[in-house]
């Protein structure tokens, strides 16, 4: 094809052990200076796609090209590869990653400093130039995988879900200049489960079960649902159980909360239901919605989960109480010089979401684990299910299920011996932990996996695998930190389901996340920012605080996020 940097013309590639093959008669074109999204549920093809292209592997029929040879045989000096598990040296520092890869690229001496000062200054890694790249979170990880693979600017950039664990603000930046290097003429491949970033995309491929189902612009594909996205204004009590009513409903396909209303979208040729049919008065009005990609991705993969949840369903009902569930009263954690956290205060009600946002580094993580009894405070205390952490960590432990931003998982044991291990953690003996993994194994459909080690599943299932061990012994309060990092929307939305069936049951849940239409399900929300809380409030008190609740239904978190930022670095400017 004219234009095309890489091309891929019907790619087959199957794996040993593999019931279906990874890619399926996949055709792809890049253009040079033009942005091509890739996008998919998980194990849908794409990170081997990429792989082909880069010359790593080879497929078992087909034609890759690359600059017009073959992948394998190509100048890989001007191919720019950013692999979904960082590709970094965990054990040098950032600079000395970046010099490695300047050395790999072969990048001239004399125009290092000028491209080292750029990056560190785009990914703010300046002040950790020095650090170990395996200290860093998992957002400034991607930033300096980033800065890597652009060391020496590319033809061709191969980014495999650069945008995973990094928060808004950052990957809007990271859009921006990848935006702006393809503007450069470079061609870019950007894998991604953010749907706004495909959305923006010059043309999208879409993949499922290694099979191509679409490839053109993203527009052409919302089009498609141009008249079928409903908004319905609902109450905040209540909002949960009518969302799980509609997505029960035959008529609706997919739903997600967005702010003071539901956001639905109809099967193709369905009615309306009732609003009798959802619970509602009959004054309740349903009012067109804009369509979005993300609508017509869940629409093509023939929708999203119900909303009734089976982890739900068989959950113990937690005991009203007055107290607060989870107690936060000024938490500090010093690490030397360097403030993580700075006086954090919140309480969260019996039977909340309670959401912890904020950038890379912020201090979210931190916090997280004050309140688990992994970190001991500097200053401050606080408490989970009555029990006080720094008298009674034990207990408070028991009562608690915590889902890290790192899994949690033991990669190199099976997915039974994982179940197995926690069930011990947790105290669950005999027939009582045989009952619970056997629940766990039918409702995160496990049993395919039951031999496979922990740490070769796709990323989805071990996300469920992970959400799977922290409920087992049924606790009061759940601690979930970026609980669906990476993966597709359709896994997000039924770990979604699982959380709002929970609270339901009176569980309490603390979450962090960087999806911030996530941020909409949370009763109510704090955002950290250089360590300490800039604002509070629920969703819709977020977005009038930072100004993006004038226009009602268009209203988004991630606006009220980046302004909310915005005005904080303003304010300390101005100190």
């Amino acid at each position: 094809m004219a234009g095309a940097v890489a091309t891929a013309t019907a790619l087959t590639k199957r794996f040993a052990g593999q019931e279906t093959a990874a890619l399926d008669g996949v055709s792809i074109a890049i253009e040079q200076g033009r942005m091509t999204g890739l996008v998919g549920p998980d194990g849908a093809g794409k990170t081997t796609l990429i792989r082909i292209l880069a010359g790593l592997i080879d497929p078992d029929s087909g034609e890759a090209t690359v600059f017009g040879l073959p992948a394998t045989a190509t100048d890989r000096s001007m191919i720019g590869y950013m692999p979904q598990r960082f590709g970094l040296y965990e054990d040098l520092t950032v600079i000395e990653n970046l010099r490695l890869y300047a050395d790999l690229r072969g990048l001239p001496p004399e125009e290092r400093q000028a491209n080292f000062d750029r990056l560190l200054d785009f990914t703010d890694l300046k002040r950790f130039s020095d650090r170990l790249a395996g200290k860093l979170s998992g957002g400034m990880k991607q930033k300096l995988g980033l800065a890597c693979a652009m060391v020496r600017a590319p033809r061709l950039l191969l980014l495999d879900e650069p945008g995973v664990g990094v928060d808004p603000v950052s990957r809007r930046e990271l859009w921006q200049m990848v935006k702006d290097l393809a503007g450069d003429g470079i061609g870019v491949l950007w894998s991604t489960a953010y749907l706004d970033e495909a959305e923006k995309c010059d043309t999208v491929t879409l993949l499922s079960e290694g099979k191509r189902l679409y490839d053109g612009p993203p527009q052409a594909l919302t089009d498609k649902v141009s008249d079928r996205v409903i908004r319905i204004a609902v109450p905040s009590e209540g909002r949960r159980v009518i969302l799980q009513h509609a997505l029960d409903d035959p008529a609706i396909i997919d739903g997600t909360v967005q702010g003071d209303a539901l956001r639905l979208m109809l099967k193709a040729g369905a009615s309306a239901p009732s609003p009798a049919a959802l619970g509602l008065g009959a004054e309740v009005q349903f009012t067109p919605a804009r369509p979005r990609f993300e609508d017509a991705f869940i629409d093509l993969l023939g929708g999203g989960p119900t909303g009734t949840s089976q982890l739900a369903e068989h959950y113990r009902t937690i005991p009203a109480t007055d107290a607060p569930a989870i107690i936060a009263d000024k938490l500090t954690r010093r690490f030397g010089d360097f403030t993580a956290a700075d006086h954090i205060s919140f309480t969260v009600p019996r039977g909340q979401i309670f959401g912890l946002l904020g950038p890379n580094g912020a201090g979210k993580s931190t916090t997280f684990k004050m309140l688990c009894g992994l970190l001991t405070p500097s200053e401050g205390n606080g408490a989970v299910a009555g029990f006080d952490l720094r008298h009674a960590k034990a207990d408070a432990r028991q009562s608690l299920g915590y889902m890290a931003q790192k899994f949690s998982l033991y990669g190199d044991l099976s997915v039974r011996q994982n179940l197995n291990f926690f069930a011990g953690t947790y105290s669950l003996r005999g027939g009582d932990a045989r009952e619970a993994i056997e629940r766990a194994i039918e409702i995160f459909h496990l049993q395919r996996y039951l031999g496979d080690n922990a740490g070769t599943m796709p990323l989805g299932f071990k996300q469920r695998l992970a959400l799977a061990c922290a409920v087992l012994h049924q606790p009061p309060v759940l601690f979930l930190d970026e609980p669906t990092s990476g993966v597709d929307p359709i896994v997000r939305r039924e770990f979604w389901t699982h959380i709002n069936g929970l609270v339901e049951q009176g569980v309490t849940v603390l979450v962090t996340t960087h999806f911030m239409d996530e941020a909409e399900y949370c009763d109510r929300a704090t955002l950290i920012y250089r360590a300490r809380q800039i604002a509070t409030g629920t969703p819709d008190e977020l977005k009038a605080q930072a100004g993006a609740g004038s226009d009602g239904a268009d209203a988004t978190m991630e606006d009220a996020f980046i302004a909310l930022i915005e005005a904080s670095d303003m304010e300390r400017e101005a100190a």
